[in-house]
């Protein structure tokens, strides 16, 4: 009776740890998309002329992506799908090496970016390219609510 009743207990913690995997996967790509975000503000507010131009802060920028496109591909682990109010798309499982190879470019692109761009010149010619590179994929591997 004890080997059953631990073996019952193991089987739900081993069904916990993997809900919780699951809901802590989703929340760290929702986090990380949220930084994204954030870290997007204030270079989209310096291309709309609406803050001057900071070097600083559109490098600072850069790194968060080249970050977050490093560590998001990981996020994504099967059993992710559902839940935790996710915003994936099923696509994002069913061509997961186009979505692997998407954050690749854009982490590529936005290392690139932190040596190209030097001046507010710069800035304006190279980092649309950044953003478009992102848009793309959420167009793509995001659902539209």
């Amino acid at each position: 009776m004890h080997r059953i009743l631990s073996a019952l207990i193991a089987l739900s913690f081993v069904g916990t740890g993997a809900a919780f995997a699951q809901s802590d996967a989703i929340a760290q790509r929702k986090q990380s998309m949220k930084d994204v975000g954030a870290a997007t503000r204030d270079p989209g507010q310096m291309l709309q002329g609406r803050q001057p131009f900071d070097l600083a802060k559109v490098k600072a920028s850069l790194q968060v992506y080249v970050d977050s496109a490093q560590k998001m591909p990981g996020l994504y682990p099967p059993g992710t799908e559902q839940g935790g109010d996710t915003s994936a798309s099923a696509k994002v499982w069913q061509s997961k090496a186009d979505f692997d190879a998407r954050f690749a470019q854009w982490g590529s692109a936005s290392r690139a970016a932190l040596t190209a761009i030097t001046d507010e010149a710069s800035f304006k010619a190279e980092f649309p390219k950044i953003m478009q590179a992102c848009g793309a994929c959420h167009e793509v591997y995001r659902e539209k609510k």
